[in-house]
């Protein structure tokens, strides 16, 4: 069966109810555009007389309309389907191709996140706050729609992620170019790549979590996600739809332990909190939130990832249920480190206000 298929079933399957409250990608419609493409790329002519014209137009809706013109008048002297088009730009598509991949992602990613959150929010809620959900969902059970909804969240993370990878390979296709190859990368830059999004490993820990709890049989809804914590690199894992297999290495770059309390920053990389507070030279007791706007990644130097950074509760907890000597150690250990820099800290604020 051919992924356009696979992908329609999924839309209307038994996750249309979950996905009627999300957004995703629009896999036939980004199809529609390489073929118009593939079809205004017939004669030079053609192509010359549609790329000035876009470079005129102000608007998406009229850059539509004009590809869609073009693609008419060609097809009807010619038959595309041997054609592909030779540019490695074009000008006929890729103001809608990208622009509209680009919004679709983002709003996939805005909804992913927004949901993970809530999810996991409630996950590591009070008795009286999960009281309370029970109360406005008529006394549901919320260990079992807690892990129906974290299914949901990685089969619409997956299906979208590989439906990206396939469009943007088909465009590299048709324009015999990398610029689909080197979108992902932009993608990245922009912190809005599906696979690499935290909240998705904190799932893959939720899940693991929940498996090891009394309620341990419904972890079977993922029998595919797994950590190691024994080997010289602690991994966790997860296989996931179309062969697409995930692999986070939970090694610290900074202090090669594993991570503890951990957090990611913007760009994914996951470091120790206070491994990550003192890559950006401020105190563990600010957090890492507070960092200077040009504080930088220590792995891969981009900025502005200090704001967008995310504390891995559900990972926190996993750490400390498969590592439980390693982590009582290194409580004692940050928590000699915390205090030392909360005195020197006040320290200073007492010397300022004092005019010393």
């Amino acid at each position: 069966m051919k992924f356009g298929e696979r992908f329609s079933e999924y839309l209307h399957g038994e996750d249309e109810h979950f996905l009627d409250k999300c957004t995703h990608l629009e896999y036939k419609q980004l199809k529609k555009v390489l073929k118009k493409c593939r079809v205004g790329y017939l004669h030079d002519g053609t192509a010359s007389e549609s790329e000035g014209r876009l470079s005129s137009s102000q608007t998406t809706e009229n850059e539509a309309v004009i590809c869609e013109e073009t693609a008419k008048s060609i097809s009807k002297s010619s038959d595309p389907s041997n054609h592909t088009c030779s540019s490695k730009t074009c000008s006929v598509c890729d103001k809608i191709f990208f622009y509209e991949l680009t919004k679709e992602v983002s709003a996939i990613v805005g909804c992913f996140s927004s949901r993970a959150r809530r999810l996991l929010h409630l996950h590591l809620a009070s008795s009286f706050q999960r009281y309370l959900w029970r109360i406005k969902h008529f006394f549901a059970d919320d260990h079992e729609a807690m892990i129906r909804e974290g299914r949901h969240l990685v089969s619409y993370v997956a299906m979208n992620a590989i439906a990206i990878r396939k469009i943007l390979k088909k465009y590299d296709k048709v324009h015999s170019s990398v610029n689909g190859r080197n979108f992902r990368t932009k993608l990245q830059a922009k912190h809005i790549e599906l696979l690499k999004s935290p909240w998705l490993i904190e799932l893959i820990a939720f899940q693991i979590n929940t498996r090891d709890s009394e309620q341990g049989y419904i972890g079977e809804i993922f029998p595919e996600c797994s950590c190691d914590f024994t080997g010289s690199d602690p991994i966790i894992k997860c296989s996931l739809h179309d062969s697409v297999k995930l692999e986070f290495n939970l090694t610290c770059p900074i202090c090669l332990d594993t991570v503890f309390d951990p957090v990611a920053l913007g760009c994914g990389h996951v470091f120790c909190n206070i491994c990550a507070c003192t890559g950006a030279s401020i105190p563990t007791i600010e957090g890492v939130k507070a960092a200077n706007q040009r504080a930088r990644c220590p792995i891969c130097r981009q900025m502005g990832v200090y704001a967008d950074s995310v504390y891995l509760t559900e990972l926190g907890l996993l750490v400390k249920k498969r590592c439980r000597g390693y982590w009582k150690e290194r409580l004692r250990t940050e928590r000699a480190q915390r205090v030392k820099q909360a005195k020197e800290h006040w320290d200073l604020q007492s010397r300022f206000i004092l005019g010393f």
